[in-house]
């Protein structure tokens, strides 16, 4: 499912879109992974301030090129390059901008499916590991499975009852 956010970028009301084929889509245009130049960006926002900025001119330009690909996956009539998008603008400043594009990133990888029962949660007759006409009497059936995977499963039960 893609996320989208609309970003005042110059005057300029801009869509960016972050779905699943960006990390595809950008290795696939520069070659390198979206996950580390996002993390290294975030590493040099957190750092600076637009008056302190250190942030060397490899940084803008990925930054430049992770805000192209996410207005260019929103709107196919963005230029085929980020130099000719660029264009369209006269200046803005990487340090109100990427913050957003970093929360549009973080909420497309947010979790979007609910967490499923641990091994601690499920019923006593819900093992996956014996047949299911022998679930019913799971009593019975305690001794069947090696001691070692089953103490290793009560000590992981009891460790994430513990962090709760």
């Amino acid at each position: 499912m893609a996320v989208t956010k609309t970003i005042d970028l110059d005057g300029r009301q801009v869509t960016f879109r972050a779905s699943a084929a960006i990390p595809r889509l950008y290795r696939n245009k520069f070659h390198r992974d979206i996950y580390r130049d996002l993390n290294e960006l975030q590493k040099g926002i957190d750092e600076n301030d637009a008056e302190n900025s250190s942030l060397d001119t490899f940084s803008l330009e990925l930054f430049e090129n992770i805000a192209w690909l996410m207005a260019k996956h929103a709107d196919k009539t963005v230029p085929d390059t980020p130099e000719e998008w660029l264009d369209e603008f006269n200046t803005f400043s990487i340090y109100e901008i990427l913050p957003q594009i970093i929360e549009l990133w973080g909420l497309n990888t947010e979790q979007q499916v609910p967490v499923k029962k641990t091994a601690c949660d499920r019923a006593g007759n819900d093992d996956p590991d014996l047949p299911a006409p022998l679930r019913a009497d799971r009593a019975f059936h305690l001794g069947t499975r090696p001691s070692d995977d089953r103490n290793r499963q009560r000590h992981v039960c009891r460790n994430e009852q513990r962090r709760l």
